[in-house]
């Protein structure tokens, strides 16, 4: 992609198996591809199937691995790791976004990830995960370990997961009001993680967009 002028944003996309066709599909919720359009970013899909899942480890990102042609060719600046799906439940999911993560890593890119994003972000770097309830379709007012006049006050919620506790690596930066960690900040990349959807607030939240714009500059 010579003369690359627009400022690319990989996103990945959530696994479903439709029964009644004995298909795996991928699918990305189009307002996710508006938050970012609305931040001046084009978005791009990626799949899950670009990696050969008959090795035992797919973390490396090897140059003969679809992914990392994919990452070569279309060079994105930065990296969303979407919403849905349990960790766990789609293993093609999980390698391909820890191996996204390395490459991100190894790039400094700007990633940000959205509520399992967060997860992942989590898990990547050594982290557990806990059930918790009542965070399923429900609001939470949140406490900073910062100034919090570019957060937002309240946010939405759609997870039973959540991290153990804070990852190596990362500072916590919002509790909700039962201790559960809802955002997090790498203390050296360029990496935030929500556990809100910004992309499900009608319409999207000003402080969103505002930290997503710090977060990935472009």
């Amino acid at each position: 992609m010579e003369n690359k002028t627009k400022f690319l944003v990989a996103i990945t996309q959530r696994v479903d198996y439709i029964s009644n066709r004995d298909e795996l599909r991928e699918s990305l919720d189009m307002r996710l591809v508006q938050l970012v359009l609305s931040a001046g970013y084009i978005p791009v899909a990626t799949s899950n199937s670009l990696l050969n899942f008959e090795k035992k480890d797919n973390r490396q990102c090897g140059k003969r691995l679809p992914l990392d042609d994919l990452l070569s060719m279309v060079k994105p600046d930065a990296i969303v790791l979407s919403g849905g799906n349990d960790i766990g439940q789609y293993p093609e999911r999980d390698e391909t976004e820890k191996c996204l993560l390395d490459w991100a890593a190894n790039h400094r890119m700007p990633v940000l990830g959205v509520c399992r994003g967060l997860q992942m972000m989590g898990v990547w770097a050594g982290g557990t995960l806990v059930h918790v309830t009542g965070h399923v379709r429900s609001r939470h007012n949140l406490v900073y370990q910062e100034s919090a006049s570019s957060w937002p006050e309240s946010v939405n919620s759609y997870h039973n997961l959540a991290l153990a506790g804070c990852p190596a690596g990362f500072q916590a930066i919002a509790h909700a009001e039962d201790g559960s960690i809802e955002a997090i900040r790498h203390v050296d990349l360029p990496w935030e993680g929500w556990m809100w959807h910004p992309e499900r607030e009608i319409p999207f939240v000003d402080k969103d967009i505002k930290r997503l714009k710090a977060l990935f500059g472009g």
